[in-house]
């Protein structure tokens, strides 16, 4: 890919991803943090911005695009069009530090014996970080080496799930969550909708616990014990946000079941109910099974 990729030949090679859509303002410089991995992949789903036209000028990368049936289905079938033994998986809404390139380039040519990395994460709420709420400690696992890791069929809110342990990195990843609320706020009505329709597909029902005192008690967690108040203002709203995306998909999925009552069944959204996407599920669930 890049002239640092070229001249690493002692580590093994590695396959970075990043997942898109109408991601015109993020995807520049996400890729432009990953250009010295051995290659990128990027797959869109079907972007009406000017996100394919920008990703398209970057030579060497490959652009894909697919219809999105949620993160876990996207980024499953994303991994297994990559080609090289190790892969780096990318939101676009985040980005890779030097310092971190330089870990995980040390690490791989290390030829470790652990086949998945869990990566930190720097988020940021308008240009701030945010040093309280939980998110302090936001990790996810993101550095697989192919066939050891696998998302759960899960539409919304899925981990990825690995054969052994998923060390973690020294360096975090940056990202860039919530830039502005007209661009925010429908992100949250819809992984509200997908929340909800995840509760539907596996049977969860909704009153007032849920409704009312699920959101009140994210709000209370995190805002009071885990110290989201030492954000200031800035954090009293990025708390208030993450209330009211519970709030969304609790109450969306109470609207559900009331309207079923009456004969009128909601419009979920697509599940990707290709096998292949979720092949290794079935897999690591009969090697759980025999332990």
């Amino acid at each position: 890919m890049s002239e640092g990729a070229a001249s690493s030949p002692s580590r093994p090679r590695i396959s970075a991803v990043i997942t898109t859509f109408n991601e015109e303002t993020n995807v520049a410089d996400c890729l432009e943090s990953l250009l010295w991995c051995d290659e990128v992949v990027v797959v869109d789903s079907f972007s009406t911005d000017r996100t394919p036209e920008i990703v398209r000028t970057y030579e060497g990368v490959r652009f894909l695009q697919r219809q999105y049936m949620g993160s876990a289905s996207q980024k499953n079938w994303a991994m297994d069009q990559t080609q090289f033994e190790w892969i780096l998986i990318f939101d676009a809404d985040e980005r890779c530090t030097p310092e971190l390139q330089a870990e995980i380039t040390a690490l791989l040519a290390s030829r470790p014996q652990t086949d998945a990395y869990t990566i930190k994460r720097r988020v940021y709420f308008m240009d701030r970080v945010i040093r309280f709420s939980g998110w302090q400690h936001d990790r996810v696992v993101r550095l697989v080496r192919q066939g050891a890791g696998r998302y759960p069929n899960k539409r919304v809110h899925a981990d990825m799930q690995t054969r052994g342990p998923a060390l973690v990195l020294k360096n975090p990843m940056l990202h860039f969550m919530i830039q502005s609320f007209q661009q925010y706020l429908p992100r949250i009505v819809t992984y509200g909708y997908w929340g909800a329709a995840q509760g539907w597909k596996t049977g969860r029902r909704s009153g007032v616990t849920e409704v009312f005192g699920r959101p009140v008690w994210r709000f209370l967690r995190m805002y009071v014990f885990q110290f989201g108040f030492l954000d200031g203002m800035a954090g009293l709203v990025f708390c208030m946000l993450q209330a009211f995306g519970t709030y969304l998909k609790w109450a969306v999925l109470w609207e559900w079941r009331t309207n079923a009552s009456r004969g009128r069944m909601p419009n979920l959204p697509a599940f990707d109910e290709d096998q292949s996407v979720w092949r290794w599920d079935d897999e690591f669930e009969a090697e759980k099974g025999r332990v």
